[in-house]
């Protein structure tokens, strides 16, 4: 039980992050924070993603591109242009590192004022940040692991990233509902979006991507995430656009 409560807790925390300061923050800026509010946000998406960080300047210069080029060629993750989700996810991959790394010539539109810490991410983004949290999480199960198919649960610890990106940018672009007529094929991937903390509500974010609040359209899309930063913004840790 200690290793589902474990693998429960890093996908909801890992996932909150992801969209509340990846996605909504870095690439939409749907909300305001303080530099140091930054920094905090910085530290705790390696805490929680550990093995799988991700760079807030590379995931945010890349999704803005998907949403200027969604299911078109120049679309960094796209089920019309691979033939399965890891193709999607390897071509994903190079296409995060090289704007990460600035190997590539980048638009000014779809860098502006994304948040960068270069040294915080050279180091969270480093092979040995990596390859501890990868010796940490066996170390864990090693522990506290009771049952043979617990182990099962260790790729997903490792690869807990890359899953949530397969959920929505190959999935919901091809199961789910559809409440807006948009260009590209994101659709709404569940009713309520328990799974994914409001990132579900694809199409809603795709016909109004600088809309904090995902979910709404219908009474059932409750997005759990815009709830939360409701809260912060009363606190005075955010500030809602």
């Amino acid at each position: 039980m200690t290793i589902v409560i474990f693998i429960i807790i890093l996908w909801y925390s890992g996932l909150f992050f992801q969209t509340f300061f990846l996605h909504r923050y870095s690439a939409h800026q749907t909300f305001k924070m303080s530099n140091f509010g930054e920094k905090v946000c910085f530290f705790l998406t390696w805490l929680t993603q550990g093995s799988n960080y991700l760079s807030a300047y590379g995931y945010g210069v890349m999704h803005r591109m998907h949403h200027a080029y969604a299911d078109t060629e120049k679309d960094p993750h796209s089920p019309k242009y691979d033939e399965n989700l890891f193709k999607m996810m390897w071509r994903t991959k190079n296409i995060y590192q090289d704007i990460n790394n600035q190997r590539v010539a980048i638009e000014a539109k779809f860098t502006k004022n994304v948040p960068q810490w270069k040294s915080f991410d050279n180091f969270a983004s480093s092979k040995i940040s990596r390859l501890t949290w990868g010796a940490l999480y066996v170390a864990f199960f090693m522990f506290f692991a009771t049952a043979w198919w617990q182990w099962l649960l260790l790729p997903v610890a490792f690869f807990m990233a890359p899953i949530h990106g397969v959920i929505i940018n190959w999935f919901a672009h091809i199961y789910g509902y559809v409440n807006f007529k948009v260009s590209d094929t994101s659709k709404n991937l569940l009713p309520f979006d328990f799974l994914m903390m409001g990132e579900g509500y694809h199409n809603n974010h795709h016909a109004n991507g600088g809309r904090a609040n995902f979910g709404g359209v219908r009474w059932h899309e409750i997005d759990v995430t815009y709830c939360i930063m409701v809260v912060l913004d009363k606190v005075k840790l955010i500030k809602l656009k």
